[in-house]
């Protein structure tokens, strides 16, 4: 295989490791945010806080992963991408760190109105950051980011029916990963009734996230008829067709309550839309840019990919020894008091206080 199809490949290996995870991990706060009241949903946010701590930080180590082989394996399309897309990037990367810090701080504050605040962002964050993210990715999929320095529209290439599709859908992505996951992770530590309330919202989520294929779908046909022809009929189907049988049987897993085989075929949903949306647009990344003029010279990828080799000899070990370690030795917290005061690290509301709904 020639250095920028391995090149693309490996950069493809890197986005869908932080769909998974960092999906997941965005999933969790939106979940946070839909736990309702102090009282009601101190017990959900113990758990999604019990099972992303370990990992937040690590999950964006793939977004970093990502970000430096564009610049250095096809900078033309990083140049577009950042210079295009820059309003939108910014907001993605303010509500990263916003949501870090709100993580962090909410778990050492004992104060009510400190838990409220640092809760609010943290939980708010993990929504936009994935829709900002996602409608990145509908600008480029919809041809909107024209080769170039600042070559396409700031606002018009990302405020669109296909771009805001896209993010709303990659929220709904995130939504359904955490969910799924969170089943397994209650269940393994005595928890069934969260894991019978989040199985619910997977199931629901799964759903919601099926019609927005379609309509992203629809979109594309649109505004980018090529990419849907390869989608639809082309080299994008069978993945496509994976992605919706996968989706299906996750949905059947989920009502059987068989939590851990959800897992795998929750992933291969996303995966199989991810790549099929890249098997599809290849050659072209974007509008009359393929790959083989975007991407670096032979020596430029040749010690890249040496580079991510040696590595990945001390990276990959490290976190699938961080994720297997956590994930062995896992408990779900034990239920609290809901009379009781809220521990340190889950979120509080106004409405312990007699005011209205918040995370």
């Amino acid at each position: 295989m020639p250095l920028p199809e391995i090149m693309l490949a490996v950069l493809w290996l890197g986005l869908s490791a932080y769909v998974l995870f960092a999906g997941a991990d965005f999933g969790g706060g939106i979940w946070d945010l839909l736990a309702g009241g102090t009282a009601r949903g101190r017990e959900q946010r113990a758990l999604v806080e019990h099972s992303i701590g370990p990992v937040w930080e690590a999950n964006h180590v793939w977004l970093i992963f990502v970000l430096v082989l564009m610049w250095t394996g096809i900078p033309p399309v990083f140049a577009a991408v950042a210079s295009t897309l820059y309003i939108p990037l910014t907001l993605a990367a303010v509500g990263i760190i916003a949501r870090g810090a709100a993580f962090a701080f909410r778990k050492a504050s004992t104060q009510l109105w400190q838990q409220r605040l640092f809760g609010a962002t943290f939980a708010f964050s993990s929504l936009v950051t994935p829709f900002f993210l996602g409608a990145c990715v509908g600008a480029v999929a919809g041809g909107r980011v024209p080769p170039g320095i600042a070559r396409g529209h700031p606002l018009a290439s990302w405020l669109n029916p296909t771009s805001v599709l896209a993010g709303v859908l990659a929220a709904g992505v995130a939504v359904y990963l955490a969910a799924v996951y969170l089943t397994r992770d209650a269940e393994r530590g005595g928890r069934r009734d969260l894991a019978l309330a989040f199985s619910r919202r997977a199931l629901y989520a799964g759903a919601i996230v099926g019609a927005l294929s379609v309509a992203g779908l629809v979109a594309l046909y649109f505004d980018r008829p090529r990419l849907f022809t390869e989608l639809t009929s082309g080299r994008g189907l069978p993945l496509l067709v994976v992605s919706v049988v996968a989706g299906v049987a996750s949905l059947v897993l989920l009502w059987r309550r068989a939590y851990v085989a959800v897992r795998l075929t929750a992933a291969l949903a996303v995966l199989g839309l991810l790549w099929g949306w890249g098997v599809g647009q290849y050659p072209e990344l974007l509008p009359g840019l393929p790959l083989r003029e975007a991407a670096a010279t032979a020596t430029v990828l040749a010690a890249t990919l040496v580079s991510l080799a040696v590595g990945a000899v001390l990276l990959v070990p490290s976190l699938w020894w961080l994720y297997t370690t956590f994930q062995s030795g896992h408990q779900a917290p034990p239920p609290t008091d809901p009379t009781g005061p809220a521990p340190p690290g889950a979120g509080a509301s106004p409405e312990a206080e007699g005011g209205g709904d918040s995370s």
